[in-house]
This record gives C-alpha cells, structure tokens and sequence, in this order.
C-alpha cells in the first residue's frame, strides 16, 4: 500500500470511529495520530510507503491550511470587536511568550516549546502541524505537542461549562472565554454551546479569528528561524518561509466577498479536516515510541502551565472588557 493510501485510509478510520460511543467528543485529527502511531509501532511503517507519508506531511498539510481560510471572512472577525480581537490577539501573544519562558526555565528544547506554545494559543493540532513546517522539529515532538493540547483542550472542553455559572459569566463573555482560550475549534464548539445557542455562536467566531492569526504567527516564525539561522554561520536559506500562509489569508479574503453556498462550504469544511487528518496521520506513522519517552515528563508540565496562563490570562481580560 502507498503511503498516502495509508494515510488516507487511516483518516477515513478516524472518522468513522467518531460516530462511535466514548470516541464523539475527539476529533478525527487527535484519532488519527493515535491510530498512525498504534500502526507503526505495533505494525511498523512499510519502506515503500515512506515516500506518500511525507507527501501527506508537507504538500497535503499545506493545502489543507490553505482550505482552512475558506472558514473565516472579515465580516465575523468585525463581529468579536476590536476590544474582543485586542484581547485574543493579546492572549495569544502571550500565552506564546510566557510558554517560550515556562520552556527554557523548566529545561525544554525550543523545537517542542514552540509547537506546544503554538498549538495552546492558537488552534490545537493545525496550529501544531503549521507551526511545525518552520520550526522543523522531530515528528516525535509534534506528537508530543499533539497530544499536550489534546489533553489539556479536552480538559477545558469539559471543565468551563462547570465553570460559568461560578465565575458570573453571561453568554457573550463565557463564549469570547472560551474562542480566546481553548485549544481546539471542534473543542471550542462543544464547550461553547454548553452556554447556550449565543454563546455557542459567538465562540465559534470568537475562536475563528484567533484560527486568522496562525498566518501571521507562522510567518513571523519564519523570519525568526532565519535570522537565527543566518546569525549561526548558516546558509540564510536554511529556515523556509511559510509563504503557503498567504494562500490561507487569500482564502480568507476571497470568502469574505464572494458567497460560497451552504453545501459547499460544508463540502469544503469535510475536506479540510479530511486532509489535516490525513497529515495527522502521517505524523503518527512517524513517531516512534522510545523517542518519544525520551522526551520525559518535562513537556507535559510544560503544556500545563500554557494551558493554566491561557485560561486565567483570558478570563480576567474577558471580565476587564465587561
């Protein structure tokens, strides 16, 4: 079997488990690099399909991100406000920092604290993926980062609508908490709604804008390696540049003046996640399990302290927005 078959078949695996009872509340992504990784340390990952999981990992992924603009326009992001963009803009920026700090002073590799830093503060596993084709980390520490979001994100999913009513937060503010703060949009979604059909909504919209800042975070990634790389000695061209993010920022444009029809878009959505699976997949079916322990226990801290500062950093902005 080629590997992209492989992956594919894998995605396809992962979505039907979805509709299985216990499997509801993942989403086809963080199934995917369970099922890529059970295969190739349980099986092992055929040579001859080598070639189509790193198809899947690269030129797939980057399409995907590409599709994933089509789920945004300008007119939703005008919605959440300029004080509600500031005060997600602001959480991102330094949940990533202080993660970056957290990670030096706790002694992990800036690699793996960059995606776990990435993926917290702004989207989960795609923000993980997408930050990963300019930090160009081991595929065990992206399942490694994978799998610290995971756990937190669903941690959140279940965690904040026990919160609401405690912290005397009304549907506007539980929902802009929840965009501005959890790991996952399938996450974000489940939790959100828990509040009710507005703050389910404006959630959704609150965590879609957040999702438009991946461009310029990646990017701004991009310009970091290669200063640091051409500061090194190193050939300036060692670090590439993401410039597959405009395409998303185009995506994003050209959805916001031209109405794409319902069924189309919900085509397109499917699709989208169907590849960011599939990528998922082939970085499970990269990850080898000894790599992986080697790691030690130090990341997992370390996605629990970005998980800690994202939740309490957003939720005393939301409260100071009113």
């Amino acid at each position: 079997m080629s590997g992209l078959a492989l992956t594919a078949t894998i995605a396809a695996l992962a979505f039907a488990l979805r509709h299985l009872p216990g499997f509801t509340a993942f989403s086809p992504m963080i199934l995917a690099i369970v099922i890529g990784m059970a295969f190739h340390n349980l099986v092992g990952t055929p040579v001859s399909a080598k070639a189509g999981v790193a198809f899947s990992m690269r030129k797939v992924l980057r399409f995907a991100i590409i599709l994933l603009g089509l789920q945004l326009t300008a007119a939703q992001v005008a919605e959440v406000g300029v004080g509600g963009v500031a005060l997600i803009a602001a959480t991102l920026v330094s949940t990533f920092a202080f993660t970056l700090w957290l990670g030096r002073l706790i002694g992990v590799e800036r690699p793996l604290a960059e995606l776990i830093a990435a993926g917290t503060s702004i989207c989960g596993a795609s923000a993980v993926i997408a930050t990963n084709t300019v930090t160009r980390a081991p595929d065990e520490d992206v399942a490694y980062a994978v799998a610290c979001v995971t756990v937190f994100g669903s941690i959140a999913m279940f965690g904040y609508p026990l919160l609401q009513a405690g912290l005397g937060l009304d549907a506007h503010a539980y929902g802009l908490w929840t965009g501005a703060s959890i790991h996952e949009i399938a996450q974000v979604v489940a939790a959100a709604f828990q509040g009710g059909q507005q703050a389910g909504e404006f959630g959704t919209v609150a965590k879609l804008t957040r999702v438009m800042m991946l461009a310029p975070m990646v990017i701004t990634l991009g310009l970091a390696a290669r200063a640091r790389t051409t500061g090194s000695g190193q050939q300036a061209g060692g670090a590439p540049m993401p410039w597959f993010v405009l395409g998303f920022v185009a995506m994003v444009a050209l959805n916001s003046v031209v109405t794409i029809p319902p069924e189309a878009k919900a085509a397109i959505v499917t699709l989208t996640t169907f590849l960011l699976t599939m990528a998922l997949a082939a970085m499970g079916l990269e990850t080898d399990f000894r790599k992986l322990r080697a790691k030690g226990i130090r990341p997992l801290f370390l996605g629990l302290g970005a998980f800690l500062f994202i939740a309490t950093f957003s939720l005393m902005a939301v409260k100071l927005l009113g």
